[in-house]
């Protein structure tokens, strides 16, 4: 270290770059959740949704495009509030939603041995 802190602050650089760059993945990861959510919501037929129990094919698809957009928004900032709920969005659809249309459609969950 010297006398005036230079390699204190260089250290904080290094430290405050790889946080920024692991928040951006983190974003990036989320907006792909949240955009993959959207697109496999807008495949499946109307009936599919309302057949599964769950709610509207419309407000699904008007919830994951409010998430997809303040995803895109947040990117940088995918621990706000914000960032947070849009992902949470998607992942319930993914757990569970896209399970119970899959399961009506009678796309996936068997295997060549059966139901897994």
């Amino acid at each position: 270290m010297t006398i005036d802190g230079s390699a204190d602050e260089k250290g904080r650089a290094v430290l405050t770059t790889a946080q920024g760059y692991l928040l951006l993945g983190l974003g990036v990861a989320a907006l792909a959740t949240e955009v993959f959510a959207l697109i496999d919501a807008a495949r499946h037929r109307t009936d599919a949704f309302v057949a599964a129990g769950k709610r509207t094919k419309g407000f699904w698809i008007a919830l994951l495009a409010v998430a997809a957009v303040v995803g895109f928004v947040s990117v940088r900032g995918v621990l706000g509030l914000f960032g947070v709920g849009a992902f949470v969005a998607a992942a319930v659809y993914l757990t569970d939603v896209r399970p119970a249309l899959r399961q009506v459609t009678g796309r996936g969950g068997s295997g060549p041995y059966g139901r897994w």
